[in-house]
């Protein structure tokens, strides 16, 4: 992303409200800079006028009073010197802290308010190094390089100036020697500038190898590849390391040269000093003021080295704090958002978000639930996901989602609540444009929970009451139990003020996914998301939760993604996807009559209820072809019997009474066709308790797992 600002003027933006103070800082350091000379005026002094001078006696005896001055005058501004020094340093420490501050939060607010796009190109390492290492580095710039830059030139200029004042030619024959330190420091800032960018980038890859090993050490531990991780991190610390030495040894080789032009300053203030001293061009006071104030031209000549080191160095870091400092989300909140046509707000949660310090409590207005997609289509750069998806969940209803992993059902649920924005179509809730919504208002109304839980370190109360701070402890509960969490809270050493490890340390997968339900349906939301929620829980604890959504207090538009039929067979629609695509459409008994997907899935999940439904329809429909057939029989018995009606009555009696027999026959093969579909039920009963769940294979048509 391309930033207009230079550094320094992004650092001088963020010293807002603290400039003053910077400015009288960076006054103080020119005042304590200007002081520096009284010594060696005062030294001056004191030699003519009371050690070498032709009256030098005569002074020492009449004029004490001035010596003792002079003396005097030396300590006090000495001693103010200190003060301002430390005063200075005192002021720059806390601009720089409070700038810090600033800075930290402001990224990590922006970083908080970018969309899943930043996420998905940023490493979380990369992330905690600029937030930490990098910051350091813009705080050591405000702190100690640019009060050594002030100090360095304004104690060389002041020098300079005094050193011109007594005699120009001296001054000039050690000035001459500056020309040469800057070339080198510009030779050495070109050499270490590329060096502190390619350091700041192994320390990036460093710290995330240390990050994604420690978030990923169960898996270490599972595969014994302690070893491996141990020689991967000590390849990243050693590239690291040898960079920070090649770095150093930059400037180490380019030090001697830096040293040997400001040693070479005593040497010709010896040399051309002492020949304007024997010439009487020179006096003795002078000639001590000059060798007392070399060191103000010999100092800031070292300090440039090591003030360009830390420069380039705040440079490169800069440069990556910039990049989230001026970075935009592509999602963002309407110029002109739509307000929800349901404005009213509860009057639990209109308390809950008065009682409630943190503004992100405040409740909004909600939502009826409808939920409509129209021809959606969505890409991962380029990468095709979703194509041409169409269909709609009213306010109340359950959407089952199924499909083949990879076919792009969790894409899917991520488009309504805007994580991503479709490539085409429409996201539509409640008839609106979901773009057209606040992003708080629309998230507001959504809870989400996913098969890969993140649990905050903190207490399981803390935990499910993390949509709303404010949530009385009463609510928290009641949705843990219909979440099926409570008994196993109840159970845990402090129930529910037990803390959490990271990441749910310490729980059972199904345990956290259960927190995550209960975290979800706790905010009382129009659309409950429900990405493979149950799939780590048992069957029993499934069926308690399936109960517990179906007769939820409040009502909300269910999108559930599972792969367990058990899951799905109660939604008002299931839908299957295949390669982005609908591939299947319908409630679960229409899509059993389809014989597709979804019908091998509920084969090879449940084949005896299949078994029972086909042997059903089988047995009826021979029953109903035997009636068929002894009504026929009794039609043509009839005719018969008319035409041979001048036989006499009782032929036409008898074949009546035959007729009669064979229709008694096809009734008594439908009760016994309907009493073998009567043996058959308990079949269905045994795979509706799911006794007979298998998984699907591919020669069926359906991937395992």
């Amino acid at each position: 992303m391309e930033v207009k600002k230079s550094k320094m003027q992004w650092l001088w933006e963020n010293m807002k409200g603290y400039r003053a103070v910077y400015m009288l800082g960076i006054f103080g350091t020119i005042l304590y800079n200007i002081l520096q000379l009284a010594v060696p005026v005062f030294s001056e002094k004191i030699v003519d006028l009371f050690l070498t001078g032709d009256e030098a006696a005569e002074n020492l005896s009449a004029r004490r009073d001035l010596l003792i001055g002079l003396i005097v005058g030396m300590v006090l501004v000495t001693f103010l010197r200190t003060v301002v020094v430390y005063a200075t340093c005192i002021n720059f420490e806390h601009v720089s802290q409070r700038v810090l501050y600033r800075i930290r939060n402001f990224l990590f607010a922006k970083i908080e308010h970018q969309d899943m796009k930043f996420y998905d190109n940023y490493r979380t390492g990369d992330l905690m190094t600029r937030l930490t290492g990098d910051l350091d580095a813009v705080r050591h710039m405000i702190a100690w390089v640019l009060r050594m830059i002030v100090e360095s030139f304004s104690l060389m200029f002041a020098a300079a100036v005094y050193f011109f004042y007594m005699d120009w030619r001296l001054a000039l024959s050690l000035l001459a020697i500056a020309p040469f330190i800057f070339i080198i420091i510009v030779c050495f800032r070109n050499r270490v500038a590329p060096m502190h960018a390619l350091l700041r980038e192994k320390l990036s890859l460093m710290n995330t190898a240390a990050q994604e090993n420690i978030a990923g050490n169960r898996v270490v531990k599972a595969f014994a590849r302690e070893e491996y991780e141990k020689k991967k991190f000590d390849e990243r610390n050693r590239e690291y390391s040898e960079t920070n030495q090649k770095t150093a040894f930059v400037w180490l080789h380019f030090y001697p040269y830096v040293e040997t032009f400001a040693n070479l300053l005593p040497v010709v203030l010896l040399l051309v000093g002492g020949i304007f001293l024997i010439n009487d061009q020179l006096t003795m006071g002078q000639y001590v003021a000059f060798s007392g104030l070399t060191w103000a031209l010999a100092n800031p000549m070292r300090n440039l080295g090591g003030i360009m080191n830390e420069f380039q160095r705040f440079s490169a870091a800069s440069k990556k704090v910039m990049e989230i400092y001026y970075s935009e989300p592509t999602i963002v909140d309407p110029l002109h958002p739509v307000e929800p046509a349901d404005a009213s707000v509860t009057a639990e949660a209109r308390k809950s978000g008065e009682s409630s310090a943190d503004p992100a409590d405040a409740p909004s207005p909600r939502l009826s639930g409808r939920i409509e997609f129209r021809d959606v289509s969505f890409s991962y750069e380029h990468r095709p996901v979703l194509h041409h998806i169409s269909f709609t969940a009213e306010p109340g209803q359950t959407i089952a989602i199924m499909g083949e992993t990879g076919c792009g059902k969790t894409s899917l649920i991520q488009l309504i609540p805007r994580f991503y924005d479709p490539t085409q179509g429409q996201v539509l809730v409640d008839g609106v444009d979901v773009r057209e919504y606040r992003l708080h208002d629309l998230r507001k109304n959504i809870g989400l929970a996913t098969q890969d839980v993140l649990l905050y370190s903190d207490t399981i109360d803390g935990n499910i009451a993390y949509g709303d701070s404010a949530m009385p402890q009463e609510r928290v509960r009641r949705f843990a139990g219909y979440s099926a969490a409570e008994e196993f809270i109840l159970k845990m050493p402090e129930g529910y003020d037990t803390i959490v490890g990271e990441r749910g340390v310490g729980l059972s997968g199904g345990q956290k996914q259960r927190i995550s339900l209960a975290r979800a349906m706790a905010i009382r939301p129009s659309i409950l998301i429900l990405d493979d929620t149950t799939s780590a829980v048992d069957l029993e604890t499934e069926k308690h939760i399936q109960d517990a959504l179906e007769h939820l207090e409040f009502t909300c538009t269910k999108i559930i993604i599972a792969q367990r039929i058990s899951s799905t067979r109660k939604a008002d629609r299931i839908l299957v996807l295949k390669d982005g695509r609908i591939e299947e459409e319908g409630t679960h008994g229409e899509l059993i009559a389809k014989k597709g997907y979804y019908y091998e899935l509920v084969k090879l999940q449940g084949g005896e209820e299949l078994s029972a439904a086909d042997g059903e329809a089988a047995a009826v429909q021979g029953a109903e072809a035997r009636h068929n057939s002894g009504i026929t029989e009794a039609a043509a018995a009839m005719q018969n019997a008319e035409a041979r009606h001048d036989s006499g009555i009782t032929e036409a009696a008898a074949a009546m009474q035959n007729a009669e027999a064979r229709h008694d026959g096809g009734i008594t093969g439908m009760a016994a066709a309907e009493q073998s579909v009567q043996e058959l039920k308990p079949g269905k009963a045994q795979v509706q308790s799911g006794a007979y769940r298998t998984k699907p294979d591919r020669k069926g048509g359906v991937k395992r797992g």
